[in-house]
């Protein structure tokens, strides 16, 4: 991680308008997000409590309990940091460096959201609203049982908890990375911890790598997929900027570039290309059709946004580049996609028994539309819907979708307005990352990740994986505080 950073400072001559050796609060704070950000994947993703010596009984029976030690470790370490955080700044008497104004309708939605879970985990709420499985159980116990909308309130709770983990995550990020030496550094961290995770993987010492398939620390292949997919975005981006940067003193000149491509290569521009050769390679061990053809199409929103900030139909470094990175990345698959494309040709693109899962968790999102079940409470609401189109055994606690899960537990209208605060963050980044002159690869980059963790929440659950989503929301959150900086 030093290695990365001091990559990061190398890239800027002076740190916005102030000496790099005069640190800040700031500049603390963010080396403890990215301390945080390193941790996150350790603990099986974030997902489960007990890394070593498992119990695979606890894991095929996909019970909560095991998952409590991570999640409250995050739930107390990044929402923590946020409150110190706001009352160092009340003490400074200082404003936010990113005011709640620039994404005032993302957080109008989100807090609308986080009222309705309340809501739904109240039980002062009319009789008509709350679920009938309520009264069903006061009936068979004999007793008085306080009824709500949520079908199960700790499983609401719960969510509701990580959401906001999440949320606190972006808060930090968006704050933080206004300064754009910080947005940098904390990109170059992220794709330096995900290749630390991925020669973890492809070394053999992941606690889940299989003779075939690279999960790392993580128990799902495709969960890990994603989060490398992150990293190699990333460190993509960071490439593309830092050879721009480089060949912008070979002119005109088609020789000259050339020979500063090479010189760069193999001086200080090999580092990157060893970390991202290392993700790519780890993604592609993965096996995961979703996570990588999730990634291509963050490396290709990446690489059109580039060529659209031009403002030219193409540019002679931004064809290179291009050029460069598709014949890379098309040696890379070529060489490790074996995996993929056998199991493209073998298994298809996807699944059959997804398909009964998607359908099964429609007809309970039809039975309750505009309430929902409670957020987050998927486990409990498929388990009353379950049909004999899904084996009995084992029990399923995610709906490999999370826009489904998303409106099942929160209905159709508040569903809507939490995956809407997010797209309006994205669609800031998209902007920006065409409009800006300078330091547009970050907002480009977080729109890209954002298309990548947007396509595999279609066909999994990743988003779910906290290593997944604090990672992202970091990410988002650096992109949009560049967006509204402009620094």
């Amino acid at each position: 991680m030093i290695a990365i950073g001091n990559i990061g400072y190398k890239e800027t001559a002076a740190r916005s308008s102030r000496s790099r050796a005069a640190f800040t609060v700031e500049d603390i704070f963010c080396f403890f997000l990215i301390t945080g950000l390193a941790w996150v994947p350790f603990w099986i993703g974030s997902n489960r409590g007990y890394p070593w010596g498992i119990n695979s009984t606890v894991f095929s029976h996909g019970l909560l309990e095991d998952r409590l030690i991570p999640w409250g470790i995050n739930a107390v370490l990044f929402p923590g940091m946020v409150a110190v955080y706001e009352i160092l700044l009340v003490v400074r008497r200082l404003p936010h460096p990113t005011p709640l104004r620039c994404i005032r309708l993302s957080v109008i939605l989100f807090a609308i959201v986080v009222a309705w879970i309340f809501i739904q985990n109240a039980t002062w709420i009319p009789v008509e609203w709350q679920h009938p499985v309520w009264q069903l159980a006061a009936d068979a116990l004999g007793r008085n049982i306080r009824g709500s909308i949520s079908v199960d309130r700790d499983l609401t709770t719960l969510a509701l908890i990580r959401l906001m983990t999440s949320a606190s995550v972006f808060w930090l990020a968006l704050q933080l990375c206004c300064d754009a030496w910080r947005a940098r550094l904390l990109l170059w961290s992220i794709a330096g911890i995900g290749a630390a995770y991925a020669a973890i993987g492809l070394s053999g010492l992941g606690l889940f790598t299989s003779s075939h398939f690279v999960s790392s620390t993580f128990v799902n292949r495709n969960n890990y997929a994603t989060y490398d997919g992150i990293g190699f975005v990333s460190i993509l981006g960071l490439i593309l900027r830092f050879y721009s940067r480089e060949l912008r003193g070979g002119g005109d000149n088609l020789r000259l570039k050339i020979a500063l491509l090479i010189s760069s290569m193999g001086t200080k521009g090999a580092i990157p290309l060893v970390l991202a050769f290392v993700i790519v390679t780890a993604l592609l061990f993965s096996g995961s059709r979703g996570g990588n053809l999730s990634t291509l199409l963050g490396v290709l929103v990446l690489l059109v946004l580039i060529a659209l900030r031009s403002r030219r139909r193409f540019g002679l470094n931004e064809t290179g580049f291009i050029i460069v990175v598709v014949l890379a990345i098309g040696a890379v698959f070529f060489s490790f996609g074996d995996l993929i494309v056998g199991r493209i040709e073998t298994d298809g693109l996807g699944d059959a028994w997804r398909l009964d899962i998607y359908r099964i968790t429609v007809q309970s999102i039809v039975s309750a539309p505009l309430l929902g079940y409670g957020y987050g409470t998927f486990p409990s609401v498929f388990a009353m819907f379950r049909d004999s189109s899904i084996d009995m055994w084992p029990a399923l606690d995610m709906a490999h979708n999370t826009y489904l899960e998303v409106f099942q537990g929160l209905g159709l209208i508040f569903g809507a307005a939490l995956i809407g605060s997010v797209v309006l963050l994205v669609v800031q980044c998209l902007k920006a990352s065409v409009v800006l002159r300078r330091n547009a690869t970050l907002p480009a980059v977080a729109a890209s990740v954002s298309f990548l963790v947007g396509l595999h929440a279609l066909v999994d659950f990743s988003l779910q994986i906290q290593a997944v989503t604090l990672t992202f929301m970091a990410v988002l959150g650096a992109g949009v505080a560049i967006s509204h900086s402009g620094s």
